[in-house]
C-alpha cells in the first residue's frame, strides 16, 4: 500500500528514539527494546513544523502526537497521542478562555461560555487540523487509513489537541499559546454571530427551486492561506468574502449575501439575533 504524504516505510526514517541502555531490574537483568524508528519522513515533518510555526526541540514528542491508537495496536513498541490530547485539551481552554476574558470586557459568563464552547469544539479543532493538513502525516494502523481515518474529524480534533500539548511540553506556554491564539483567532470574530450561512441553507431548503453554493478558491502558502468564498444563489452570483478559513470566508460571503438582498431587492429581512448575555 503507497503510503500517505509525509509517511515513508520504517527503514527510510529517521529515529525520534534515542537508543536505550540495557538497565538492570533486580533479580535479573531487564532487556530495554530497541529504538523505534518513527515512519514519518524527515521531510514531511519538516513541512508540517512549518505548516504550524513551531519547530521541536523534542521532536518525540512531534512523533507521539502524530501516532494514533490505531497504529500502536499494530505497531510494538509506540506511545498514542491520548495523553497529548489530555493535556493539550486543558492547554487549549485555558488560552482561548483568557483570550476572550481580554477580547470582550463586557460580556457576561453565559456569552464567553458559548463563545468559547464554539470555538474548542471537536467540528472546529478537525478544521484547525484539515487547514494544518495534519491528517498526511498521522500515523494510523490499516484499518483506519483504509476506512478513511485521515479525513475523520474525530481524529483530526484529538490529532490537534495532542500536537498542542506536544508544543506546550516542548517549549512551554509561550509557543502553546501563540499556536493557540493564531488557529482560533479567525474563529473568534464569527463565535456567537448570526449564522449567515445557515440561514442561507434554511432558504435553500425552503424551496425546491431554489439553490444555494459557495465557490471556494485559495491562495498562499500551506502555513499562511487565505480563502476567498462567493454565493452563488439560484445560479447568480451574489456575495464574496474573506478570510482565513474555509468557515471564515463562507461566513463572511453569507453575510454579504444578505446584506445584498437586502439592499437591492427588501426581500429577506435580517432575523433578529439573541443576544443573550
Amino acid at each position: 500500500m503507497t503510503p500517505a504524504p509525509g509517511v515513508s516505510d520504517a527503514g527510510d526514517a529517521e529515529p525520534l528514539h534515542a537508543p536505550a541502555s540495557p538497565s538492570v531490574d533486580a533479580p535479573g537483568l531487564r532487556v530495554v527494546p530497541p529504538p523505534v524508528f518513527h515512519p514519518i519522513s524527515p521531510a514531511g515533518l519538516a513541512a508540517f513544523c512549518e505548516r504550524v510555526g513551531y519547530g521541536f526541540t523534542d521532536p518525540k514528542l512531534l512523533g507521539q502526537a502524530l501516532t494514533h491508537r490505531s497504529w500502536c495496536a499494530e505497531n510494538a513498541g509506540y506511545l498514542s497521542n491520548e495523553r497529548l490530547e489530555f493535556l493539550g485539551d486543558s492547554v487549549l481552554g485555558m488560552v482561548v478562555t483568557d483570550d476572550l476574558y481580554a477580547l470582550l470586557p463586557d460580556a457576561g459568563e453565559g456569552q464567553l461560555s458559548r463563545m468559547r464552547a464554539a470555538v474548542v469544539c471537536s467540528a472546529a479543532l478537525a478544521e484547525m487540523a484539515a487547514e494544518l493538513s495534519l491528517g498526511q502525516v498521522l500515523l494510523l494502523g490499516k484499518g483506519e487509513q483504509q476506512s478513511g481515518g485521515r479525513e475523520r474529524p474525530s481524529i483530526l480534533a484529538d490529532a490537534m489537541e495532542a500536537v498542542i500539548g506536544a508544543v506546550y511540553l516542548d517549549g512551554g506556554l509561550t509557543p502553546a499559546a501563540e499556536l493557540v491564539s493564531r488557529l482560533v483567532a479567525p474563529r473568534l470574530v464569527d463565535a456567537g454571530a448570526p449564522d449567515h450561512k445557515s440561514r442561507l441553507h434554511e432558504l435553500a431548503a425552503s424551496d425546491p427551486v431554489r439553490t444555494v453554493v459557495f465557490r471556494i478558491t485559495e491562495q498562499g502558502p500551506e502555513h499562511d492561506k487565505t480563502f476567498h468564498a462567493q454565493v452563488i444563489l439560484d445560479g447568480t452570483p451574489l456575495g464574496v468574502g474573506v478570510g482565513r478559513s474555509k468557515k471564515q470566508a463562507e461566513q463572511a460571503a453569507a453575510r454579504d449575501t444578505w446584506a445584498r438582498l437586502d439592499r437591492e431587492m427588501g426581500e429577506l429581512p435580517a432575523r433578529e439575533e439573541a443576544t443573550n448575555g
